[in-house]
């Protein structure tokens, strides 16, 4: 059950005049999405789904007025550079993406074509937008996380896991190369205040994955913070897996991988961010420019717990952490 909605847009959502939306388009427009996951995970449909829906209720739809053409990458980063290639020749009207290096990928092909993104955790940082509340050029979306969350993950961790005494973050530098800048110094910080050791773990395979899991199980009261990252989501299945072996509470953005047998996450309600991006493309379709639609913040915030993984792992899970969840799975 989701019931915590939580206001921390900046700059507020934007009012688009009835008359605009009243307006019946008239033609066919085209729409390239580039997807940063699997073409079967069924979260990753989930999060499309809810976007063609609020494009219908507004109007647009595909195969009658609209033009969808959509490539699935599966976290792969050579593949992210091909597809934003190859929908970029399309000519679309709008692009719409996830992730910060497929929004890379496209700003690297186009500096007109208007861009809509979605889970980009610092799009001041890497250079997308001269600022949050005016972007300024063709590219504009909905941040999902706050730079203060690598903390907050962390005082998670210790509350449903008390006794801890040295958590990894666990990324991949080429999908998520916001980590280290962007999150990693107030993980640290919070580190120092709670007096865990702090430890920082780039991963490119399988086999490293493994290795930090395993090294990380091979004594007692570790821990680990799976960051936002599309390889990391794309690999959750043998991650959760190790983790339930090696012993380790972990902690992770995105429910799919609590669904999936992970003891504990907290992050942005990915649908809900999906389809506020389809108003973004919807008013950039009718006539606005992304420079003068400022970046959002996520304004709903989910916390889901596995109680069945939590008493494999012997925890008893503290009234802090039963009060906060959302999505209770048993």
């Amino acid at each position: 059950m989701k019931r915590r909605a939580f206001i921390a847009g900046l700059g507020g959502v934007v009012a688009w005049p009835m008359v605009a939306r009243a307006q019946q388009p008239n033609q066919v427009r085209r729409i390239g999405v580039l997807m940063p996951y699997d073409e079967n995970d069924p979260e990753a449909k989930a999060f499309l789904s809810g976007f063609l829906q609020r494009l219908s209720e507004l109007g647009w739809t595909d195969g009658r007025n609209l033009r969808m053409d959509i490539r699935w990458t599966g976290g792969n980063v050579d593949r992210m550079r091909v597809f934003a290639k190859e929908l970029v020749d399309l000519q679309p009207d709008v692009i719409f993406t996830d992730s910060t290096p497929q929004t890379a990928a496209f700003q690297r092909e186009t500096r007109t074509i208007p861009i809509v993104f979605v889970f980009v955790s610092d799009p001041v940082g890497s250079g997308f937008v001269a600022s949050v509340p005016r972007p300024g050029g063709n590219i504009t979306g909905f941040t999902h996380l706050e730079s203060s969350m690598g903390g907050k993950w962390l005082q998670l961790l210790t509350e449903i896991a008390p006794g801890l005494k040295r958590v990894a973050i666990m990324f991949n530098p080429d999908t998520a190369p916001y980590v280290a800048s962007y999150y990693l110094p107030l993980f640290e910080a919070a580190a120092r205040s709670l007096k865990v050791a702090s430890i920082a773990t780039p991963v490119h395979s399988d086999v490293e994955i493994e290795n930090v899991i395993t090294s990380l199980g091979r004594e007692p009261r570790g821990g680990l913070i799976v960051m936002p990252d599309a390889f990391v989501t794309t690999h959750c299945a043998p991650i959760i897996s190790l983790a339930a072996r090696n012993n380790l509470p972990a902690i992770y953005q995105t429910s799919v991988f609590v669904r999936g047998g992970g003891l504990l996450s907290y992050g942005a309600d990915s649908v809900d961010l999906y389809r506020r991006a389809a108003s973004y493309v919807d008013r950039i379709l009718r006539g606005a420019k992304p420079a003068d639609l400022p970046v959002q913040l996520p304004v709903k915030f989910e916390m889901t717990l596995n109680s069945k993984t939590a008493k494999a792992l012997g925890l008893t899970v503290p009234p802090s952490i039963l009060l906060g969840v959302d999505e209770l799975i048993e």
